[in-house]
């Protein structure tokens, strides 16, 4: 981000100032107001208190960010901090005052909340491994920053009809979900991107139309340019439920808007600068080694990963701190935040990376353990479910009934039909909704089924049911023992028996 740049977000944020003021005033109401402060990144709560999200392009959190971070919630006295599938940390809970500090002292280490909501480019999101991965293709990671700082100069300038998400994958994990993003940069083995746009989650989701193949990195602001250009032309600015990228598929048809994407690209490739950006050498070397379930093995010898996933992507507001302290003098060391709320500490040697494990012992293990959820009604007026309590009580329900540790995947869980927990692409997922039953209205989860992000076999979820929220931990310990009892994990016995899934889950639906 330039100083000019930098200049600017500041200068805006007096905007936002005299808003939220305004708002706590009484003077403005709660829907204009989310209006406006979206496009800052911060919203009100459902209760009271306000949310205010941390951009960090590909989810890098730098020493220097982490540091911020401790400093901040020991500053303010942060009691919840939420990360987020994508790729971003939400602070929570926040008064007027604070949240403009916040807004204001982020800049100062690179992290920008303006365009965090509201109708603007979002959180650019790379693979979370990109440049240490063992199956990635290359390093993703300076193109997906590049194009960050790019699509912030634009925020002032265009106005489309919704948001633009933004993604890069390094290798077929996709976890970024770069082939059903609004725009997505999809790696290749030459060092060339396939791209891919109209994509998105939320209702009436869509997988993405590939439009380019071989595209130079040099040639992704033209890409973003023409994307731009392709949704402010055709998208729809009179209805807002269907002015996502994704209902382009619906105007132009796949076709059509691959000839739309091709006739400004080449517009673009005229006018567009280069991006020019290099990625940084990892130099850090080690002999020493070390294996574990929390620990990945980098593509650079004698180096480490380590993962912590906190439950429910809560992240514990002391843990900033202390691995701050634990990696401060660790030459390369930092962490990313990855689409499914895992925390990963990267560049590691074997002594290292068992400093970091002891600080980050209250991680996640089974795959169970490491579902996804979002904030929650609870906090988000968006929100229709308490998606964190129904996780909480699913958690405590397989801790009490013993269940081995394979015997259930990772569950998706939004509370609502948006996906902020990604529920559509969970071999399990929860949205939250509502069910009458006997002339009564209950809290209720739509069950999905057979989700997959993976590249060439992208799917959404089957929609099995309605499951009674205060059925599903129930629900949840008698699968795991069904599938446990065979001998099998759970994708194992899925795989076998999903008739069986299938007449399991028909006991509990209403």
């Amino acid at each position: 981000m330039t100083p000019e740049l930098k200049e600017q977000m500041r200068s805006d944020i007096s905007l936002f100032a005299e808003k939220i003021r305004a708002f706590e005033a009484g003077e403005v109401d709660k829907k204009a107001y989310k209006g406006f402060s979206g496009g800052f990144g911060s919203y009100a709560q459902r209760n009271g208190g306000n949310m205010l999200r941390l951009r960090m392009a590909g989810g890098r959190l730098t020493k220097e960010r982490l540091a911020f971070l401790a400093d901040s919630i020991e500053t303010y006295s942060i009691d919840r901090l939420k990360l987020t599938t994508c790729q971003t940390i939400q602070f929570h809970n926040l008064n007027a005052d604070a949240t403009i500090d916040l807004m204001e002292k982020a800049l100062e280490v690179g992290i920008v909340t303006r365009g965090g909501g509201g109708d603007f480019p979002r959180n650019t999101m790379a693979s979370p491994l990109s440049g240490i991965g063992q199956e990635e293709y290359f390093d993703v990671l300076p193109w997906a920053e590049g194009a960050a700082d790019y699509l912030l100069t634009l925020v002032r300038d265009i106005h489309m009809p919704r948001k633009l998400k933004v993604a890069f994958s390094s290798g077929p994990d996709n976890i970024t979900h770069a082939t059903f993003r609004d725009l997505g940069f999809v790696a290749r083995r030459d060092g060339t991107f396939d791209v891919y746009c109209a994509g998105g989650l939320g209702p009436n989701p869509r997988l993405g139309v590939k439009v380019a193949e071989k595209i130079s990195p040099a040639d992704i602001i033209a890409c973003i340019d023409a994307m731009i250009s392709v949704f402010t032309q055709f998208g729809n600015y009179e209805n807002r439920a269907k002015a996502r990228t994704r209902y382009l598929q619906d105007t132009l048809g796949a076709d059509g808007l691959k000839a739309e994407f091709s006739k400004a690209l080449s517009s673009a490739l005229q006018t567009s600068p280069k991006l020019d950006v290099h990625p940084e050498p990892v130099t850090k070397t080690s002999e020493e080694t070390i294996s574990g379930p929390r620990i990945l093995p980098q593509k650079q010898p004698g180096l480490y990963t380590v993962s912590y996933h906190p439950a429910g992507g809560n992240l514990p507001a002391d843990k900033p701190r202390q691995l701050y302290d634990t990696i401060r003098d660790m030459p390369q060391t930092e962490c990313r935040i990855s689409p499914d709320e895992t925390l990963y500490i990267i560049n590691l040697t074997a002594s290292e990376a068992e400093k970091v494990l002891a600080v980050t012992s209250d991680s996640a293990v089974t795959p169970f353990q490491h579902s996804v959820s979002c904030i929650g009604a609870s906090i988000c007026q968006q929100g229709v479910r308490d998606s964190q309590a129904l996780l909480a009580s699913m958690l405590e329900a397989v801790e009490e009934a013993g269940l081995p540790d394979n015997a259930l995947p990772t569950v998706h869980i939004s509370g609502c039909p948006s996906s902020c927990g990604t529920q559509q692409i969970g071999t399990l997922g929860f949205q939250g909704g509502v069910k009458k039953v006997d002339g009564a209205v209950q809290p209720a989860y739509t069950l999905l089924l057979n989700g997959n992000e993976l590249q060439g076999s992208e799917a959404f979820g089957e929609t099995i049911g309605t499951i009674l929220q205060a059925s599903i931990p129930e629900f949840i310990v008698e699968l795991g023992r069904t599938a446990a009892a065979s001998g099998l994990d759970f994708s194992a016995w899925l795989e076998k028996h999903e008739d069986d899934f299938r007449s399991l889950a028909s006991k509990y639906l209403v």
